[in-house]
């Protein structure tokens, strides 16, 4: 899931940009233009949304169909918004449109602001994508969601081949062609004579690979490589008259869609495969019937149904207690928090992804629901610090993302005196998880059900049924999303996953005249929250492979011990320790502690299936795993769950509806619930 592995672009190339006459926008880098200086706005309309056929073909959509448009340079966003707004005026209102753009020079936040200054007609949007554009721009997938949903936005920063090929499937020949195949082309990167290295055939082999039947694409120029292009992937072009004095343009329809080899018509044998094997791929199965059931109430299953609910389908969310976030969910204070690492490496770069959607995500919800008031990640290793920071590159520090501070700054900004410097993260902070999952499953296609415990899961006839222990049927859907921490080691259908259990006991402080001064999280072997109605909430405690929750005093010290390297006013505040009320909770964690998010395999066929990996790792294997038919799960987030779960449940849902996912391949392949299997063959355990 490496961010190098899916692009070639170092983090920190920020666009360079300079400044016309006119206030217009122009690339340092290509000295080309962004938009027409005509007028970019009825460029972009002429070019791309005319030209894509783009207004007859929405008129003919129905509610339950999604559009997808790729691009070839986000730039300023403008071709974005002039979609968005087409979309919203021709567009069935439940429909979803899902526009993926490559950047590989992006636009700095304050760039983009006077970039899209110069369109008044389209303030209300570009205002939204303003407040929602990420933070730090750095390399991989930014998913980003407006409209309720009905609009996402996939900017991938990046070189563009690396960054559209992560978009297949996988790179195996026989299984890369993705869930929903692109519908129209805007490309638009900069002209092919000042940019000619994104022009290449490589890109024009991956468009055609991606494209749904009869594609369409648009682009402004009629340069020789473009046509040669487009003609060799297998696109019939046509040039016609172009905008303002551009004299020609070329428009173009896939003649000839690409199509999946026959898995069969390559061997298979124990020789070296120069593809990996498939395994992790997953083929969405279309339905008409968009019902689902989802089971467990905490913060992962509640999003799980709010990504589905957002989507059209009709979501039952089955909660065993009386009332939702009862277990894992239920501590008054969760806070976001991902840490991050200065290596390139699997869980390092999601926690990077994670925050970051996460964060865009909970913006409507830290005022009836938390506090962003910040997290400060304290450490005595400035030089693991310094080491960061140069990874995320120079840019992020200007931004919201993170900031790196000395103890005298961390002091400053806690209000508190520290006993080192740290990560800031300012547009972090403390949520109730309880609260957030009220708001998530307020929405009408969703339907909670409590006092409702699944013990059994049945298939029948392309149902799946949820039983009680008395055997009584408590609801059927073709789909079921099982988020149930370690509890899905009870049902058999997904026991093989190797979840451990963590316990945790957090405890709560009243508040003092020192400890009401903190104004921000406060992070390092543990936590401790600013004040609520009077009470801090301090943790957690570690209890690897412990699942009992009864309240222990030994743990409550050892949460008091915590603050001791984080700020001596604090730890004194509390001196000599009071009689401490808490509570404890099991977190699910996983051997690599990354979540498990995707379909439930068979485990023995899987097995037999991919047996040949015991002799070799890179046996030839053109075959996927064997998945139960509408059974997902969505566990193993530790106590990251705030952080997790945004992101993985619209992997998920993403997963289950057949769109666009919000991640790549490669990430796909890190998460997927049954890569410990592929794992213990390869180790021939």
């Amino acid at each position: 899931m490496s961010q190098q592995d899916s692009t070639n672009n170092p983090v920190g190339n920020q666009a360079k940009l300079t400044w016309d006459e006119e206030g217009r926008p122009v690339s340092s880098e290509f000295d080309d233009v962004y938009f027409s200086k005509a007028n970019g706005l009825e460029e972009t309309r002429f070019v791309f949304l005319q030209h894509n056929y783009l207004p007859e073909r929405w008129q003919t959509l129905t509610n339950q169909d999604h559009f997808v448009i790729a691009e070839t340079g986000f730039g300023t966003g403008l071709n974005f918004l002039a979609a968005w707004q087409l979309w919203q005026q021709q567009a069935p209102t439940e429909a979803q449109l899902h526009f993926i753009s490559v950047e590989m020079f992006p636009v700095g936040h304050s760039d983009l602001q006077t970039a899209l200054a110069l369109w008044p007609e389209l303030a209300p949007l570009a205002q939204q994508l303003i407040d929602n554009y990420p933070q730090a721009l750095t390399p991989g997938f930014h998913r980003l969601s407006f409209d309720n949903g009905r609009v996402q936005l996939t900017l991938i920063i990046g070189e563009a081949s690396d960054s559209f090929s992560q978009l297949l499937a996988s790179p195996h020949p026989a299984f890369e062609v993705p869930q929903h195949r692109v519908d129209a082309w805007f490309l638009d990167g900069f002209a092919p004579a000042k940019n000619p290295d994104m022009w290449s055939q490589s890109l024009f082999d991956l468009i055609a690979r991606l494209s749904a039947p009869e594609a369409t694409a648009a682009t402004f120029t009629c340069a020789g490589i473009v046509k040669r292009g487009l003609k060799s992937a297998g696109f019939t072009i046509e040039k016609v008259p172009g905008f303002g004095r551009k004299r020609e343009m070329l428009r173009a329809k896939l003649s000839s869609v690409y199509c999946e080899p026959e898995a069969d018509s390559f061997a298979e044998g124990p020789f070296n495969s120069p593809h990996p094997a498939p395994w992790w791929v997953h083929k969405s199965q279309p339905t008409t019937q968009k019902s689902a059931i989802v089971i467990g109430g905490g913060i992962a299953g509640c999003h799980s149904a709010h990504a589905l609910a957002k989507r059209g389908w009709q979501v039952t969310l089955l909660e065993r207690h009386s009332q939702l976030a009862t277990e894992g969910s239920g501590n008054p204070q969760g806070v976001l928090y991902a840490k991050l690492s200065a290596k390139t490496d699997n869980l390092g770069d999601f926690n990077l992804t994670a925050l970051q959607y996460a964060q865009r995500v909970y913006q409507p919800y830290w005022q009836a629901a938390g506090s962003q008031c910040g997290v400060l990640q304290l450490s005595e290793d400035a030089n693991s610090q310094a080491a960061l920071i140069e990874r995320l590159g120079q840019q992020t520090l200007q931004k919201a993302l993170v900031r790196n501070l000395d103890r005298q700054q961390a002091s400053e900004i806690a209000g508190i005196e520290l006993l080192s410097g740290g990560l800031f993260f300012q547009q972090a902070g403390w949520l109730n998880p309880a609260k957030v999952c009220q708001q998530l499953t307020t929405h009408s296609n969703i339907n909670v059900t409590t006092h409702a415990e699944v013990t059994s899961l049945t298939y029948d006839d392309g149902q799946w049924q949820t039983l009680n222990a008395a055997g009584k049927l408590l609801a059927h859907a073709p789909t079921v999303v099982i988020a149930t921490a370690n509890d899905a080691l009870q049902l058999p259908q997904s026991n093989y996953l190797p979840l451990k259990p963590v316990r945790g006991q957090v405890s709560y402080l009243t508040a003092n005249d020192t400890s009401s001064q903190l104004n921000t999280v406060l992070c390092g072997e543990g936590y401790i929250a600013p004040a609520h109605q009077g009470q801090h909430c301090l943790g957690a405690s570690f209890g690897p492979k412990q699942s009992k929750t009864d309240l222990r005093q030994q743990d409550h010290g050892q949460n008091l011990q915590r603050l001791a390297p984080l700020s001596e006013p604090l730890l004194q505040a509390f001196q000599p320790t009071p009689p401490l009320q808490g509570r404890a909770s099991v977190r699910a964690t996983t051997p690599d502690y990354l979540p498990m998010v995707g379909p439930v395999s068979d485990p023995q066929a899987t097995r037999e299936r991919f047996a040949l990996l015991r002799k070799n790792a890179k046996a030839s294997i053109n075959a996927t795993i064997p998945s139960l038919p509408g059974l997902f799960v969505n566990v193993g987030h530790g106590s990251r769950g705030l952080c997790y779960t945004p992101l993985c449940s619209e992997l998920l849902a993403s997963q289950i509806n057949g769109d666009p996912p919000p991640l790549g391949w490669q990430s796909i392949r890190a998460l997927h619930p049954s890569r410990f299997l592929i794992r213990d063959l390869i180790r021939n355990k």
